[in-house]
């Protein structure tokens, strides 16, 4: 679980919050700050005066939102009020840009009176293209969405009132599906009618569901016309009579729907519904049952939960980014339940289709298809951003609210770029490496970079870690940090019923290689060496080791006691970057200095090959300071003659130099000077002629460079071993981990190799 100090370390960080305002013009010259501010930007002021929708096209007021709060009912929390509640905001504007590629402006507004906080945001319209409301108490947040919806002429979004409801809308309809139910026809009891239960019920009427087949519960019991405490919007779901506990109420429902708290729903109410019940359980952070109590209850039952580790998981994520994606992609100037219901078809459309590749793969290729455990997407499938934004979108001209006409082909193709595949990498790589859940041994298991990077694997379920060294020391350090410990074995080397067997195996290895018996024990009094020596003795599936120490030292340590697999002449290492819309591997940047054209060949073939373990389809090109023979030189001819034997060995494979960078990342300099390049597409694997150039940039990259780094991944060794930097952070290790896991994994369809396993006790 995340703890409190690990969340605020978090937060804090080397720079404070979540997000950040960013250029996207050049603005270095005078030229280009005449243009961007006086007198240039008085010219786009006029087109807009004379024309409002210019904005559109002149300003960022098109992909800006204004996520506003006035603090009044944080999740979990209550009425910590709008200062305390910027946290919050800003975890939503991080997951707009993160999955719709969406600005965010967060306003946290000091404003309880609701007349106030209309007119304030009211008067703020011009600056965005739509507004998203977030954590207003009930029922003034109501009121306040009402009044803006009918007040504004952009799109309003009450990310409590419709979130939700669109993902659980589009879960219920296929649901009903599967169980052969008509929608008109099921008897639906919902626990819960704050906002999040209000917005629910609006699109359960939508879909089909009758008033008379709707049974509502609050706290204070069933809503019934004659309670004098209900809200106007509570009112409209009333009836003049019902059973007055929700335990009678239930009996023969078809559909549970719960937007209330955690326990309030037993597994013998569960067994009281009709044949084929449906149980969607939302309470956040304990549903109303738990999934494996309402699973428990009885064969026949379909259940959903908001938690994302179980599955049909309800997940705000899968509607808000997707839904105002389209309204401002639409510019529209309202977000009709029209196009809530759409997101929600899209969805469940979605839930019926194959699955892509891309996801059976992240997924160590599980088989999923339509059925009671996958009733919608898994939130890393690349189509939902397509297909529920176009719907969306679509749906907004159709009802003459959009300002913008729409060629869906067009649109689905510009989200294709806009998102791109970069940024999902590293998700799909975590997903995958989660279902591998590998024993990873961790020699410095005293340094607090490394102890966050073990829980994280842990509390995220990528790794089985297991720390190396002195056991009081390091759950010390754990209290200290306060980091759980749970899921996390740790191992001292001093201590270890298996050190003597290690320094025996070490020695019959390494003794015609000046090593004597001393020599093993003292090196198995080494963290590293013992847990290379727990690698390859298959007491762990994995070592990240070198936090603590020199690389070349940590090298040749991987060497003596790991060694090269087989058929690889030299161990090589890769870095995978991360841009916004692309991947990169970048090879060799950590190991071999001056690598001859055999092992340019190697490295080049081992690159490529871990790329399409990762799911990117190679496109290699063979780095050197000239094109195609325009130098001739020992250098060139090196990379020239490396080019060759990669063709030879790989025929199918797309690669193509000697040449320099910018040929292999501009397709107009090949298509103008080198249109014979078999590289039609820029290359995403740049292979260095030499460690000096490839270090030198892939360190630039790295502290210049708007990407995310992972590496470096060591090739070619006979176990998966990978060595870190001592400048590494958390998020460097785990990155690399789950990296190192997936690389590891056995191909889909192929044995496992049996290798005796040993408890972390039995170490």
């Amino acid at each position: 679980m995340i703890g409190r100090e690990e969340s605020l370390d978090y937060h804090e960080g080397e720079r404070p919050g979540k997000i950040e305002v960013r250029s996207i013009k050049p603005c270095l010259t005078a030229r280009e700050m005449r243009l961007a501010y006086l007198p240039g930007a008085s010219w786009a002021c006029e087109a807009i005066a004379a024309d409002p929708d210019a904005a559109f096209r002149y300003t960022s007021r098109g992909n800006l939102l204004g996520v506003i709060t006035n603090g009044s009912a944080v999740p979990g929390l209550g009425n910590v009020g709008p200062l305390a509640a910027k946290p919050m905001q800003e975890g939503l504007a991080l997951l707009f840009k993160r999955l719709a590629d969406i600005d965010v402006f967060d306003l946290e507004i000091d404003a309880q009176d609701p007349d106030l906080f209309v007119e304030t945001v009211r008067q703020l319209e011009p600056g965005f293209g739509g507004i998203v409301l977030k954590d207003i108490r009930a029922p003034e947040g109501l009121r306040i969405y009402e009044r803006l919806c009918t007040s504004l002429h952009i799109p309003v979004f009450h990310e409590n009132l419709q979130s939700s409801a669109v993902v659980a809308a589009a879960a219920l309809s296929n649901a009903l599906d599967l169980v052969d139910k008509r929608v008109a026809e099921v008897r639906v009891v919902v626990c819960g009618a704050a906002t999040v239960g209000i917005g629910c019920l609006r699109l359960l009427r939508r879909l089909g569901v009758r008033q008379e087949n709707l049974l509502v519960y609050d706290i204070n019991g069933p809503l019934i016309s004659d309670r004098d405490d209900l809200t106007d919007d509570q009112r409209a779901f009333a009836r003049n009579s019902a059973p007055a506990t929700l335990a009678e109420g239930i009996k023969g429902a078809d559909v549970f729907l719960g937007a209330s708290v955690g326990g309030v729903l037993t597994q013998e109410m569960v067994r009281s519904m009709a044949r084929f019940p449906i149980v969607f359980a939302l309470a956040t952070p304990m549903p109303e049952i738990e999934y494996e109590a309402a699973r428990a209850s009885r064969r026949d039952v379909i259940v959903a939960t908001s938690l994302a580790l179980y599955p049909n998981a309800i997940l705000d994520q899968l509607s808000f980014p997707y839904v105002m994606r389209g309204a401002l992609d639409a510019h529209a100037t309202r977000i009709t339940e029209e196009m809530l219901m759409a997101a929600a078809g899209a969805l469940a459309e979605l839930g019926r289709e194959e699955v892509v590749d891309e996801v059976s793969r992240a997924y160590g290729y599980e088989h999923f298809s339509f059925g009671p455990e996958y009733l919608l997407p898994k939130p890393i499938d690349p189509r939902i951003l397509l297909r529920e934004s176009s719907a969306v979108a679509r749906t907004a001209v159709e009802q003459g609210v959009a300002r913008q006409p729409l060629d869906v082909e067009a649109y689905q193709e510009s989200l294709i770029v806009r998102i791109g595949t970069g940024r999902e990498m590293m998700r799909r790589l975590i997903v995958k490496a989660r279902r591998e859940h590998p024993r990873v041994v961790l020699p410095d298991g005293a340094h607090a970079t490394i102890l966050r990077a073990a829980s994280i694997l842990a509390d995220e379920g990528i790794a089985r870690p297991i720390l190396l060294g002195n056991e009081a020391t390091i759950r010390s350090s754990f209290e200290e940090l306060g980091l759980e410990a749970a899921g996390i074995g740790i191992v001292d080397p001093d201590r270890s019923t298996r050190r003597d067997a290690y320094a025996e195996q070490y020695f019959q290895m390494r003794r015609r290689h000046g090593a004597m018996k001393t020599t093993a024990v003292s090196r198995m009094r080494q963290a590293d060496y013992f847990g290379a020596m727990m690698l390859r003795s298959g007491d762990a599936e994995m070592m990240i080791s070198g936090y603590a120490a020199h690389y070349a030292d940590s090298l040749r340590m991987i060497l003596r006691v790991i060694g090269t697999a087989p058929g690889v002449r030299r161990i090589s290492t890769h870095y995978m970057v991360l841009r916004r819309r692309d991947v990169y591997f970048l090879a060799d940047c950590g190991v071999n200095i001056d690598p001859t054209a055999e092992d340019l060949a190697e490295i080049a073939l081992l690159t490529a090959g871990s790329a399409r373990t990762l799911g990117v389809e190679p496109r290699v090109a063979m780095l050197s300071f000239s094109n195609f023979g325009s130098v001739d030189h020992p250098f060139t001819r090196k990379v020239r003659r490396a080019t060759e034997i990669v063709k030879q060995r790989a025929p199918e494979l797309v690669v193509d130099g000697e040449m320099q960078l910018e040929t292999a990342l501009a397709s107009e300099i090949r298509e103008q000077y080198f249109p014979f390049c078999d590289l039609k597409t820029d290359a995403n694997v740049l292979i260095f002629p030499d460690l000096q150039s490839g270090n030198l940039a892939m360190h630039l990259l790295h502290r210049m460079g708007d990407a995310v780094v992972v590496g470096p991944v060591l090739m070619g060794t006979r176990l998966p071993a990978h060595l870190v930097q001592y400048n590494s952070t958390v998020e460097d290790l785990v990155n690399l981990a789950a990296t190192g896991i997936v690389l590891a994994a056995p191909p889909q369809g192929s044995p496992t190799e049996s290798a005796p396993r040993l408890s972390v006790a039995s170490v």
